[in-house]
């Protein structure tokens, strides 16, 4: 079993990691350009994440699935590893500039890239996947928003009330924030498309990822990466590791079942949504961090879900 699960896990995780050395790969061979990371990297925050994003949240079916204590966990333990790595963040990182990727990357899991497949794989189901992703996703995407804007230290003169304005426009102009609001409410109210409109927006949302994990790898700088070791390695620590220990067992007190203790996991230690990567170079941030993040918590994933699945088990919370 612990080996059933490790395939699984690497062959979860694993082509996203090879598709980023691709990325790579391509850029230091002369195949892709600095102007076709940017322009792939705008294409993707203004149009295909926006879609994809939209059609989760479209589909996620709220009213049939809705389980008011499940999304309540879902938001206040999201709410607090966002503040929590926030607040260590702004205590222990002495550069002030990467705080935002920084915290964006310890909490912001690929829950809908990865996380549905690992659902349906420990819980035979993905029924309160959806539900999970209700809870936690739109908090995700509104503090990224908040945190990014907030830390980006590129303006150092801007006071608090500026810093404020443009995070509240920044939220209400967001094309990720705005997608989700519409994905919501198509969702609640049991509105749909047309199929071939569906069908279309679709074949762009599935544009997301592997657009986005070739930008990884194209923009992913090996000296200045190591350079920014200790906070990639914290961040994918917080990220794999301690969320998962703190509050797995909160969520197992509380009684939930099967397929909502492996939503859980996926929520606390999938590993970092390449479409940190995306936000965090659109708002301003150099990436370099975050791009780091992405690749470990990616590499490192399939051994530390497949060690919590386990464990999982072995007391009988799954």
């Amino acid at each position: 079993m612990l080996l059933d699960n490790l395939i699984f896990s690497l062959s979860a995780t694993m082509p996203l990691f090879i598709v980023m050395v691709v990325g790579w790969v391509l850029k230091n061979k002369g195949f892709l350009s600095d102007e076709f990371v940017k322009v792939s990297n705008k294409l993707n925050f203004n149009v295909t994440l926006p879609c994809f994003l939209f059609l989760d949240m479209k589909d996620c079916n709220i009213k049939e699935n809705f389980n008011g204590k499940y999304v309540l966990y879902c938001f206040v333990v999201t709410l607090i590893c966002i503040l929590g790595t926030w607040i260590y963040g702004r205590i222990f990182i002495k550069d002030k500039s990467i705080i935002g990727e920084f915290v964006q990357g310890s909490y912001r899991g690929s829950a809908a890239v990865l996380g549905i497949a690992l659902i349906a794989n420990v819980a035979g189901d993905v029924g309160m996947g959806p539900i999970m992703i209700v809870g936690a996703v739109p908090l995700y995407n509104v503090f990224a928003v908040v945190i990014l804007a907030i830390e980006n230290r590129k303006d150092n003169d801007r006071n608090l009330a500026t810093l404020v304005k443009q995070a509240v426009k920044g939220v209400c102009t967001n094309p990720i924030i705005i997608s989700l609001f519409v994905g919501f409410m198509f969702s609640f109210l049991d509105w749909d498309f047309p199929s071939i409109i569906n069908d279309s927006v679709n074949c762009i949302a599935k544009l997301t990822t592997p657009l986005a994990l070739i930008c990884i790898g194209a923009s992913f700088k090996g000296a200045a990466a190591i350079k920014m070791l200790g906070p990639t390695v914290t961040a994918t620590l917080i990220k794999l590791v301690i969320q998962p220990l703190v509050f797995l067992p909160v969520a197992a007190k509380l009684g939930f079942g099967v397929a909502e203790m492996a939503a859980v996991l996926v929520m606390l230690g999938a590993p970092t949504t390449p479409s940190c990567y995306i936000m965090a170079k659109n708002m301003g941030h150099e990436g370099t961090l975050t791009a780091s993040i992405v690749a470990l918590t990616t590499l490192l994933s399939a051994f530390t879900v497949t060690f919590f699945v386990f464990f999982m088990k072995s007391v009988g919370w799954i």
